[in-house]
Parts: C-alpha cells; sequence; structure tokens
C-alpha cells in the first residue's frame, strides 16, 4: 500500500516541459525516460467505482506493472493498493475486488475502458541521488467500451511527489504552470475519457435548516463507514476502531434526532449489527494491549507461569478469528443492503416538517434533551440499593453520556460534547475495570484448569478492581463539577 500525493495538469498539444533543473532543492534532472503503458479499467456496468472516485487497472509497462486499486483522495493523498500481475488480464484478483464490495455491492467487476500512454518522464534528484519529485508528460489515446467503442486523444503533465517535501511540489507545480499548463480539469485520466458520470440526485433542505445540518452530519458518517470498509478488510490499525465509531454516531443520529428524520427504526437495529459485529475484534485488541501494558509494569518476579501467552498470543489469535467473522459479515447481502439503505437515507431522508425550521434553536433543544437523559439517567441509578443492579444502571449512565455527546457534536456544541464527554470518560475507566475482571477470571480459571500457576491474574485483577473503584468514587465529584 502506498499514499500517492500529485498534482494534474492540463497542458496544449504544444506545450514543453520546462527547465527544472535551478528548482530549489534539485541537485540534478537526471535523464529523461520513456515509456508505453497499457491500462485496462474495471468497473461495475453502472460505474460505481468511477462515480465515488475509485480506479481499478491492470497495468502493462513503466516500472509499475501490475494491478492498481487508487481509493478516494483525501487531505491531497490517494491511498493506492498494487498487486503484481496475474495471468488472467480480464478478472480482477479477488483481494482487490473484495477491498471495492462496499462499493459494488456484489456486482460484476469487468473492463470498460482502456488508456494507452506514451510517457516521458522527467526526475529530480537530490544531493545523494534520491528521487524527490517526478513529472510525467503523457499523450493519452482512450477508448471506451461499448456497443459502439468511442477514441479520445489528449496530452496532460503529472507531478508526484517521491522522497521530497511538499514544498518542492508546489515549486515544481508553479514552473509548470507558468510554462502553459494549468490545473487538470478532471481528477484522473479515466474521469476525463468517462466524461460526466450522472451524479445520484439528492435532496437539499433549506440552508440553515436543522434538516440540513442533521442530513450532512448523516452523510459525513456514511462516508466514513465506507471509506474505513477496504481498510477493516485489511486488518489496517485503527480502522476498526473508526468504523465502528462512524456505525455508533449514524445510531446515535438517526435516535437523536427521530423528530426530524423519521421511519429508520430498521436502520438503527442493523447499524447496532454491524456494531457488534466489529465490536468483538475491537474489544479484544483493546483488552489485549491493556493486559499487555499491565504486564509490562511489573516486576519480573510477579509474572509467573506463561500469562503472557494467554492474554497475549491466545488473545491475539481470538482476534484473528473475530477479524474472520468481520470480513464474512462485510461479504454478505445483509451489510449490503445496509449500505443500499443508508445511500436511499442520506439521498431522499424522509424528513418531518420540524426538519425546516431554524437550525440553531431546534438543534440545540434535541441536545439539551440528550443531557437530560443523562441526569434522568443517573438519577435513577442512585436510587437503586441492590449493588449489582445500580452496576447495571451505571452502565446505562455511560451509554446516555455517549449518545449526549455524538448529538451535541453533531450540532456544533463542544462544551456540551465536552461535558458528555467526560462522564463518558469517568464512567468508562469504571466498566474497562469491570470487563478486565471477567476477562482475568476466564483466563485464570483456564489456566487452573492446565496446572498452571494463576498467581499473577491475581494480581492483575487486584490492579482493575482497584482501577475500577477509584473511577467509581471518583464519578459523584466529577458529576457535581458538570451539573
Amino acid at each position: 500500500m502506498a499514499i500517492e500525493i500529485e498534482d494534474k495538469f492540463d497542458v496544449p498539444a504544444e506545450f514543453a516541459v520546462p527547465d527544472l533543473n535551478d528548482v530549489q532543492g534539485c541537485a540534478e534532472v537526471a535523464q529523461p525516460l520513456s515509456h508505453r503503458l497499457v491500462a485496462l479499467y474495471f468497473d461495475t456496468a453502472d460505474l460505481r467505482l468511477a462515480s465515488r472516485g475509485i480506479t481499478l487497472r491492470r497495468r502493462r509497462g513503466g516500472d509499475d506493472d501490475g494491478w492498481h486499486l487508487k481509493l478516494p483522495k483525501a487531505k491531497g493523498a490517494r491511498q493506492e493498493i498494487t498487486l503484481p500481475l496475474t495471468r488472467g488480464a480480464k478478472v480482477v484478483p479477488p483481494e482487490l475486488a473484495d477491498l471495492v464490495l462496499a462499493y459494488t455491492r456484489g456486482a460484476p467487476l469487468a473492463p470498460v475502458a482502456q488508456l494507452e500512454t506514451r510517457r516521458g518522464v522527467t526526475r529530480l534528484l537530490g544531493d545523494g541521488g534520491d528521487l524527490l519529485v517526478e513529472v510525467a508528460d503523457d499523450r493519452v489515446k482512450g477508448t471506451v467500451f461499448g456497443e459502439e467503442p468511442t477514441v479520445r486523444r489528449w496530452r496532460e503533465v503529472e507531478a508526484e511527489l517521491k522522497d521530497g517535501d511538499e514544498g518542492m511540489l508546489k515549486r515544481v507545480g508553479k514552473r509548470l504552470r507558468k510554462a502553459g499548463a494549468s490545473p487538470a480539469g478532471s481528477a484522473s485520466k479515466l474521469a476525463r475519457l468517462l466524461g460526466d458520470i450522472p451524479a445520484r440526485q439528492v435532496a437539499e433542505p433549506p440552508a440553515g435548516s436543522a434538516g440540513a445540518v442533521v442530513l450532512g452530519y448523516l452523510r459525513k458518517q456514511v462516508d466514513a463507514l465506507t471509506a474505513q470498509d477496504p481498510r477493516v478488510r485489511r486488518a489496517e490499525e485503527d480502522a476498526v476502531h473508526q468504523a465502528r465509531v462512524a456505525s455508533r454516531r449514524l445510531r446515535s443520529a438517526l435516535k437523536a434526532f427521530k423528530s426530524l428524520v423519521t421511519d429508520t427504526d430498521d436502520l438503527q437495529q442493523e447499524l447496532r449489527w454491524l456494531g457488534e459485529v466489529l465490536g468483538e475484534a475491537r474489544d479484544l485488541e483493546v483488552i489485549r494491549e491493556r493486559f499487555s501494558g499491565r504486564l509490562d509494569g511489573l516486576g519480573p518476579s510477579l509474572v509467573v507461569g506463561p500469562v503472557r501467552r494467554r492474554l497475549g498470543d491466545d488473545l491475539l489469535a481470538r482476534e484473528h478469528d473475530a477479524y474472520g467473522r468481520i470480513r464474512q459479515a462485510l461479504s454478505g447481502d445483509r451489510y449490503f443492503a445496509l449500505l443500499d439503505g443508508l445511500d436511499r437515507l442520506v439521498a431522499n431522508p424522509p424528513l418531518t416538517p420540524l426538519a425546516g425550521k431554524d437550525a440553531a434553536k431546534t438543534l440545540e433543544k434535541i441536545a439539551d434533551k440528550g443531557w437530560k437523559g443523562v441526569a434522568d439517567t443517573y438519577d435513577g441509578a442512585r436510587r437503586i440499593d441492590d449493588a449489582e443492579q445500580r452496576e447495571i444502571a451505571m452502565h446505562d449512565v455511560r451509554k446516555a453520556a455517549k449518545r449526549a455527546r455524538y448529538t451535541a457534536e453533531a450540532v456544533g456544541l463542544p462544551e456540551a460534547a465536552k461535558r458528555a464527554a467526560t462522564v463518558q470518560e469517568v464512567l468508562g475507566r469504571h466498566q474497562d475495570g469491570v470487563v478486565a475482571q471477567e476477562v482475568l477470571a476466564q483466563e485464570a480459571e483456564a489456566a487452573r484448569q492446565a496446572d498452571e500457576d494463576t498467581f499473577t491474574y491475581g494480581v492483575l485483577v487486584g490492579l482493575e478492581r482497584a482501577d475500577a473503584e477509584r473511577a467509581h468514587e471518583e464519578f459523584p465529584g466529577v458529576w457535581a463539577t458538570l451539573a
């Protein structure tokens, strides 16, 4: 996987790449290279990938033969995943086909276009001969497949950052513009070849209305969820966590804003299912890292027996199994139906008349209601005499605080969000300690059955209990300050 940072330019047929020897930071311009590249692009019949800014191609020629999957651009960079060339030219490798399932949703992938490029390459080198920036001057012939194939020809220039800094990339771009280049009108060659892809028609509530704010937030979370999908399938760092957060935010928003957006009970239920699917691996990851830190903090004499294996390797194996179940769920019809439902929701939301009201007044009332829910839940918990039942009720306080935080963030009330986050954090430390004790009890029993020493498990339970009790004792004072 690579992160690609580049600037694209449209140029006239007579354009000449300027002399770049004196660009600040460049020690030498290497001898030019030339390549002939042939790229076959794959998509669904209705161009689901192209409409999302995704390209999937098989390219021959140059120094990067192979399959290339480019995911949507974010913060100036695109994530590119590459695989070696396969024998079959018209069958997408399963690994790449899986990574775009959130967009294709099971629809078949087939060749939709071909680009033949004659490329001249100018390479800017540093003092040590390292490649800083590469400038590609491309003469392109593009063919769109169909009953009557269409052909287009054009020329463009691309400056790609290699081992240089972004300041140097800007200086190169400035020199190219001075020579007659202009910022590209299309994000990619494929987009230029295919032309305007019909955008999906979406409803737009009046600007400044409560519905406009809520819909903007929902769309942001749907985009975040689908953007994390390929990363989750590759088990990239923090991907499962971010995907679960997006699903939780969506579910929380649909519940909090039910007076503005109606008929979302089924979607809420399916988002809860997705959160549970993602949660197993995430919870194992968190608890494994927690125990690793605990063990590292103990003296060697306190770590007895194969406790690191049980709390490390064994939990990691369970985590890998959980990832397998995630991939299976993300490749199934239930997940695709959920994504279809979310797309329909943000394209044409079932808004109530209240959604047309002024955003500030309407949404602040909803956020206040969310905080009142936290206070009411805590008041109820304090009235419970049974310790075990009160513990369950305090967990409900934490969940109410999380919903209140998400609601406040959605409507742009940072102070309210911070207040709810404080409640969530303190009660979260208590809950994490309780859960950790339960896992330790299970692992200690397994160790006991295997005739292993369980002393260290007892030490860890003591630490977790102390942390949980400390958070429990802190909370009334924290609440008094917040309330």
